[in-house]
């Protein structure tokens, strides 16, 4: 199964966050990325997000597992 998503490059307010997504009333998703960072940190922070997608992990509630999970599978490409 895929989701749709749709990508909006923005300037984050904090300059702490870099990246964020939000889940959308038909299904599809909203990536948020820093319009500031480099390519190479938008694709990094991109592809993140496209694995927590994947993992269905806003459908889950432990935060801490949700992220061992996703960096393992970055560690692993």
């Amino acid at each position: 199964m895929s989701i749709d998503y749709h990508v909006e490059l923005i300037a984050f307010p904090s300059g702490k966050v870099h990246e964020a997504v939000t889940l959308n009333e038909d299904g599809s998703a909203t990536i948020f990325l820093d319009k500031n960072a480099t390519k190479e940190s938008q694709m990094k922070r991109f592809m993140h997000v496209i694995k927590h997608l994947d993992g269905f992990d806003f459908d889950k509630s432990n935060v801490q597992e949700i992220e061992i999970n996703a960096h393992t599978k970055e560690s692993l490409l």
